[in-house]
């Protein structure tokens, strides 16, 4: 799947998640629980317009781990965010750094092939 189409999919489901949020959950969820699914909609967000950003840059072949980072990042810590607010099983909090660190190696990867540039 090209990245365009990946990162316009995380985008586009950030946007049902987000309404589905502030809709739906609205009155089912603890505030403390709405901000932790919140928290997952809003990286979802930043991070697939990362990535449309990305592949619509002419030089996008270079920035494809940095690619890889952001996609695998995004799922792990804004999934691992939805499935702790769903089930209450702390272990998925245990997991968010680890998409976390995924999306910090993303960005540090653009930097440098931005700065070789």
């Amino acid at each position: 799947m090209s990245p365009l189409a990946i990162g316009a999919i995380i985008t586009g489901l950030g946007v049902i998640l987000g309404a589905f949020g502030a809709h739906a959950l609205k009155t089912q969820l603890t505030p403390e629980s709405l901000a932790v699914f919140e928290t997952g909609v809003r990286y979802q967000m930043y991070h697939g317009l990362g990535i449309i950003a990305l592949a619509a840059n002419p030089l996008s072949k270079h920035f494809r781990s940095a690619i890889q980072c952001l996609t695998l990042g995004t799922v792990i810590f804004s999934g691992s965010l939805y499935a702790l607010v769903f089930t209450n099983l702390k272990i998925f909090g245990a997991i968010t750094p680890m998409g976390g660190t995924l999306l910090i190696i993303g960005w540090i990867l653009i930097a440098i092939k931005a700065l070789h540039k």
